[in-house]
């Protein structure tokens, strides 16, 4: 796999405990912040489309 290009969220702000977002062709790896060489979850696009839509409802 090629190096994948982690981003923290806008909204965590300087928040230290945060989880950091890399966006893949067939969906997003997702990391601990405070711990990247920990490992990453991969999560397909239909999964990674499914948490954006709760989450972007859960902050009406």
């Amino acid at each position: 796999m090629h190096q994948l290009r982690f981003r923290k969220s806008s909204y965590s702000g300087q928040a230290p405990n945060c989880v950091e977002v890399a966006d893949l062709p067939t969906g997003a790896a997702v990391r601990d912040s405070k711990h990247p060489g920990a490992g990453h979850l991969l999560f397909p696009s239909s999964e990674w489309a499914a948490f954006l839509t709760a989450a972007r409802s859960a902050q009406l």
